[in-house]
């Protein structure tokens, strides 16, 4: 599959989410932050993606702690990205 169709099914995937929130965040740091992601790190954050809102809230909040360190790293610089 192409780069591009990729990344368009990806940015379909973050920002047609459940929760508003997560289409805000996913969606700002795909444009923002994804660009400049290590490949493993770009490949963590397709997984942390795929997950449905419920799981992936708690570890994006902090209440629930992450146990694969690279999807641990991406959490972290997701929780810096201030939404517009």
């Amino acid at each position: 599959m192409e780069e591009r169709q990729r990344l368009n099914r990806l940015r379909w995937r973050c920002t047609r989410r459940a929760m508003l929130e997560m289409d805000l965040l996913l969606g700002e740091f795909l444009d923002r932050v994804f660009p400049t992601l290590a490949p493993a790190q770009a490949d963590a954050f397709v997984a942390l993606a795929d997950m449905e809102d419920l799981e992936l809230w708690p570890l994006v909040n902090g209440s629930r702690e992450c146990v694969d360190p690279v999807q641990a790293e991406v959490l972290a610089l997701l929780r810096t990205v201030r939404v517009k």
